[in-house]
């Protein structure tokens, strides 16, 4: 990922707080000359220091078996996203050199991918991945909640991917580069449309009050 100076994020907690907001990542795999990309949901954790991410895919998806043990997949998660306007800039208003431009933040892990199947595996990771999701709903609903026979036979039916990450990189492109003028701009832009994520972001790395 093209990563300019002052767009990288290092600091791996904050990199693995994006994916836990936003879990669903781009699987991407390739095997020889063919290449695959699926949207996935996934958990992450940390064991030994080192990243992990485990999902899921239908024993039906041909990606898995591009993933055989070891192979090299790299994952991207996107958070918040914005279009920004040069109309926000106060540059346009003095010497309108100005371009629209977008506003992201995303995560990139690579990283070696070991496929299991059978439910001493598959059976706790779908587990903690429907409580993760579920926790907060005013009635959660629970693996349990299926009939025993049901959920073996889902099971028999997806395949388990577990990433070893070697390489977990950031991109927060938040306007950051941009004068101060021009990111108060951008601040008071986003705030009056309602978009909170990006707002916060701008105010955090542009050195603003966050409101």
């Amino acid at each position: 990922m093209y990563s300019p100076p002052q767009f990288e994020e290092k600091d791996e907690t904050v990199l693995r707080a994006l994916i836990e907001a936003h879990p669903l990542g781009l699987l991407i795999s390739a095997s020889g000359s063919d290449m695959l990309a699926n949207p996935v949901p996934f958990l992450v954790s940390v064991t030994d220091g080192v990243t992990r991410l485990r999902a899921h895919v239908s024993k039906a998806n041909p990606q898995w078996r591009h993933i055989k043990d070891g192979a090299n997949v790299l994952v991207v998660f996107q958070g918040a996203e914005s279009y920004v306007t040069p109309s926000w800039y106060a540059a346009k208003a003095e010497h309108g050199k100005v371009v629209p431009t977008w506003n992201y933040a995303m995560v990139q892990a690579r990283g070696s991918a070991t496929v299991h199947q059978g439910s001493d595996w598959l059976g706790p990771q779908v587990r903690e991945l429907t409580d993760r999701h579920e926790v907060e709903r005013p009635v959660p609903w629970k693996v349990e909640d299926a009939p025993d026979a049901f959920v073996a036979a889902q099971l028999r039916g997806i395949v388990g991917i577990d990433i070893s990450v070697s390489e977990l990189t950031g991109k927060w492109k938040v306007s950051q580069n941009r004068p101060e003028a021009d990111r108060r701009g951008v601040h008071a832009g986003l705030a009056a449309q309602g978009d909170e994520d990006m707002t916060r972001l701008v105010a955090r790395y542009g050195g603003l009050p966050e409101q």
